[in-house]
């Protein structure tokens, strides 16, 4: 039962916040504040009662269309929704049983949900960097490095808890212990470093040889974003799974019947990437130790 009710809380939390970074990916790009003036049709100007700004139930209800001008509102609306409220809802799903599994201290609990709270938080920041990559080709630094900047206060102040109450239960001698943490820190500070730089041999070395630019610094600085919050292993796999989904689409674009002169070129210089990378890193951190584990079962098998 607490693990079905905390689901469905974060569910419709996560619907609710869905619906205010619609808001905030309609007026960032326009330099507008988010707060005033209230929610409003751009098209005719009219503003929407209550009900008529439910998440997905009103966009449904209404056709996708102002209930004013009837102007299209879009599909974006109820898909960061959706995407901000099943990410949360499956976290929630994950984390909640480390309330009540046997054998799992107050520390391993505070762990378990502080990081499922970090993941929240994560998949927030990814999804509207997601939509403005797609949209605008923009990853805008207040959320890549202001997102990173935010993680690594979140991961300071984990460890700094879970270090001072491990060490009531540590068996293992102070010297021991302290080791342990150093070991902890210096991998996620390692992860911190390599991510981001891998990015960064990757476009030089295409501009190298191509003499034009491929890959944006705004990849480089989701890179570190990701890093800060799953780690480098998960990070690692977000990207795979972006250049996975964004090959795929460029073959998509390429294979079109109706693509024009330049329509080549365009396919592999302008895709989003940093769409696919957000992509890749939500899937990265709901399943990335699944298929990690998945992976190296399989290497193990074909080896």
């Amino acid at each position: 039962m607490i693990r079905t009710v905390g689901t469905l809380a974060a569910a419709i939390l996560g619907l609710i916040l869905g619906g205010f970074l619609n808001v905030c990916l309609s007026r960032w790009p326009d330099g507008e504040s988010v707060v005033k003036p209230g929610s409003h049709c751009k098209n005719c100007g009219r503003t929407p009662r209550w009900w008529e700004n439910l998440p997905l139930a009103s966009w449904t209800a209404l056709g996708g269309r102002c209930r004013g001008c009837g102007s299209w509102i879009g599909w974006r609306y109820p898909l960061v929704e959706l995407s901000v409220g099943a990410a949360w809802a499956i976290t929630a799903w994950q984390a909640l049983p480390a309330l009540y599994l046997p054998g799992w201290s107050r520390v391993s609990i505070f762990d378990a949900l502080s990081f499922a709270a970090g993941k929240m938080i994560l998949y927030w920041l990814l999804v509207g960097l997601a939509v403005l990559d797609a949209e605008h080709l923009w990853l805008p630094d207040v959320l890549t490095l202001g997102g990173a900047a935010l993680g690594c206060g979140f991961m300071i102040m984990r460890f700094a808890v879970h270090s001072s109450a491990a060490l009531l239960h540590w068996t293992g001698g102070l010297v021991a212990h302290h080791q342990h943490m150093y070991n902890v820190v210096f991998r996620w500070l390692l992860g911190i470093l390599i991510a981001p730089f891998f990015v960064l041999i990757i476009r030089w070395a295409y501009q190298l040889i191509r003499r034009r630019e491929g890959i944006g610094l705004g990849d480089v600085k989701l890179m570190l974003l990701l890093a800060v919050w799953i780690g480098l292993g998960h990070t690692l796999l977000s990207f795979v799974l972006g250049v996975l989904l964004g090959t795929v689409v460029a073959l998509v674009r390429l294979s079109s019947p109706h693509r024009g002169k330049k329509t080549e070129d365009w396919a592999l210089t302008k895709l989003p990437m940093g769409t696919f990378i957000c992509v890749g890193g939500i899937v990265a951190g709901l399943w990335g130790d699944q298929i990690i584990a998945a992976y190296l079962r399989w290497a193990e098998f074909r080896a």
